[in-house]
């Protein structure tokens, strides 16, 4: 079954399995991909015939973040737009994730950054190329993240370290900071995150969801959270900021390739690599 911008299939018994379907723009996250995965999403999390989903980019990347190059609106959950709406409404749709009874996996490859990040540790199981890029460059220059998992996934030294830096990092490096499950290489990526999912799909149900609700209560007893809903609301602020006024006005008046590249020019990364 293909959508305009999400590709639906069952690669295996019990599996469903979602392609974010913009290659030309690295699967950057706009209105219709977000409202499509989310309405599949909820529908495979309905389905008593389907026991694992997974998250997966067409082309060469997983999803570059949010499409800056048209607007962004809330994907249904939507809320009043007071200040610091989006990050809030982003947030519930990634607890969203975090809340259906199935168990999502997030496979990743090539570029993941910024709002892509965030839809990968949205879901419970990540599993990466040894290569891929995954990074949050919007701090240089932007706001704090959207939904701030980098304390909770990598601990504060290294959440900390890709905060004040913007830094991107590579498949093996996520696994060994604790982002990541496992990472693979890009060629066998599909058939190991296919042979996992299997072995989960084997597991009853109702055991799935007990099991997926028991790993998250326990995190949320430790404030997970009330700890990524606070930081949401930081990330509002950031766009009070002198620096950040100064660059989102810049946006709209240029070619946004061009602001990228002034974002990474200093790094030499990214767009500058």
């Amino acid at each position: 079954m293909e959508n305009k911008t999400v590709i639906i299939d069952e690669p295996a018994n019990r599996i469903r399995r979602f392609t974010l379907n913009r290659p030309e723009k690295r699967n950057a996250l706009n209105n219709e991909i977000r409202n499509e995965l989310f309405d599949g999403l909820r529908k495979g999390d309905q389905d008593k015939e389907i026991s694992v989903m997974i998250i997966r980019g067409s082309g060469e990347a997983f999803s570059a973040g949010y499409d800056l190059s048209q607007p962004n609106d809330a994907v249904e959950r939507s809320i009043a737009k007071t200040d610091g709406w989006w990050s809030r409404h982003v947030v519930n749709n990634w607890f969203e994730i975090w809340d259906m009874s199935t168990p999502v996996i997030a496979q990743v490859h090539g570029w993941c950054l910024a709002g892509g990040t965030e839809l990968a540790n949205a879901c419970d199981l990540i599993y990466v190329a040894e290569d891929a890029k995954i990074g949050y460059p919007p701090v240089r220059l932007m706001s704090p993240p959207d939904m701030q998992w980098q304390t909770w996934m990598m601990g504060l030294r290294r959440g900390m370290e890709a905060l004040l830096t913007g830094d991107h990092m590579t498949g093996i490096e996520a696994v060994t900071s604790g982002m990541a499950n496992r990472s693979f290489p890009e060629a066998k990526l599909d058939s190991e995150v296919l042979q996992i999912a299997t072995r989960i799909s084997k597991i009853p149900n109702d055991l799935l969801a007990l099991n997926k609700r028991a790993a998250h209560r326990a995190m949320e007893a430790a404030g997970i959270r009330n700890g990524i809903r606070s930081t949401a609301d930081i990330q509002a602020l950031g766009f009070h900021q002198r620096s950040s006024k100064e660059y989102m006005g810049q946006l709209g008046k240029r070619d946004l390739k061009d602001s990228l590249s002034e974002r990474d020019r200093d790094f030499g990364d990214y767009r500058e690599e």
